[in-house]
């Protein structure tokens, strides 16, 4: 029997492919609400015999076990300035400084995220989605333990394609970064302000959120839009908002200070510890640095520091 699960309404239906000779795709029905879907269905595969007792032998070894899947965490907010694509390159470089394996996504037309590395890869995310490249050939490796998937203004034409997809184009995203969810600890990405099918896309493949929200009301008025969009997406699949990371803190001014105690009070332990304001930030692009490599001493660069740990569930990374 094969389990499948509806894209719409996520029930699971069991299917008899016993009688499958050779792979094919064919449309199924969903029994719960009619939605119609292409599964591909493959041939069960038949236990191997074991091989016969050898006494005078040594047990072979057990076998390593396959790599989980990666971490798939989206920076998102449909409102623009609130430090999206910092927290998301800082983040990301945090993660990799600290010893794992991980995957930038740029989802923005903007392409911001290869810059602030200081990359220009020559393909991205948009080959990838069209199929003109294979996800190996479309990302750029940007530092030890870190590669880029990057974004920029040909996504504009992806973002067409998955439109013009009849059914499941909220899964494109998903099938086209498949054969990469083993092959990394953490996939971060980066998403552009507003809510496009592209974004929607992202929503459908991570699994947790990390959300900057300015420390000024109209980032408040955001976050509670974009949670009311996020739900949904959580009536088809599971995806937690995780972490609310408050930016832009400058305690020279009480406004933020007051914003950030609203923020505590409506979100609780998913609340951060907050992203000081700090001028470096604005510098390190130019530069092609994360903030770690440009400032590594700044109070922002210990404010990342704080958020890679918290991401990862281990204090004791990035210690100095």
């Amino acid at each position: 029997m094969t389990v499948i699960v509806c894209p719409k309404c996520s029930r699971r239906h069991r299917v008899d492919t016993s009688k499958i000779a050779q792979p094919k795709k064919v449309m199924v029905r969903c029994q719960a609400c009619s939605h119609q879907f292409p599964i591909l269905v493959e041939p069960e595969q038949k236990a191997a015999t074991p091989p016969p007792d050898q006494s005078d032998q040594t047990a072979s070894p057990t076998p390593p076990p396959k790599p989980e899947s990666a971490r798939k965490i989206c920076v998102s907010l449909s409102k623009g300035g609130v430090g999206k694509t910092t927290t998301s390159v800082n983040l990301a470089s945090g993660l990799a400084m600290a010893g794992f394996k991980v995957l930038l996504v740029d989802t923005d037309t903007q392409g911001q995220s290869s810059f602030m590395l200081g990359k220009k890869p020559p393909a991205g995310l948009t080959e990838l989605l069209t199929g003109e490249l294979t996800p190996e050939e479309a990302i750029c490796q940007a530092r030890d333990n870190l590669w880029i998937l990057a974004g920029g203004r040909s996504l504009a034409g992806a973002k067409r394609v998955i439109d013009k997809r009849s059914f499941g184009s909220e899964w494109t995203l998903s099938e086209a970064m498949e054969s990469l969810d083993k092959k990394f600890d953490f996939i971060i990405i980066d998403t552009s302000p507003g809510w496009d099918q592209l974004t929607v896309n992202v929503l459908f493949y991570a699994n947790e959120i990390v959300t900057p929200v300015a420390l000024e009301v109209m980032s408040l008025h955001g976050l509670a839009e974009f949670t009311k969009s996020l739900h949904a997406i959580q009536k088809y699949k599971q995806i937690d908002l995780n972490y609310v990371l408050p930016t832009f803190l400058d305690d020279r001014v009480e406004q933020p200070a007051h914003i950030y105690s609203k923020l505590q009070s409506l979100y609780g332990d998913k609340v951060c510890h907050p992203v000081r304001y700090d001028e470096k930030f604005a510098k390190s692009p130019s530069h092609g640095q994360s903030i770690f490599e440009f400032a590594p001493d700044s109070e922002g660069a210990d404010d990342y520091r704080q958020l890679v740990r918290r991401v990862a569930h281990d204090h004791s990374l990035l210690q100095s």
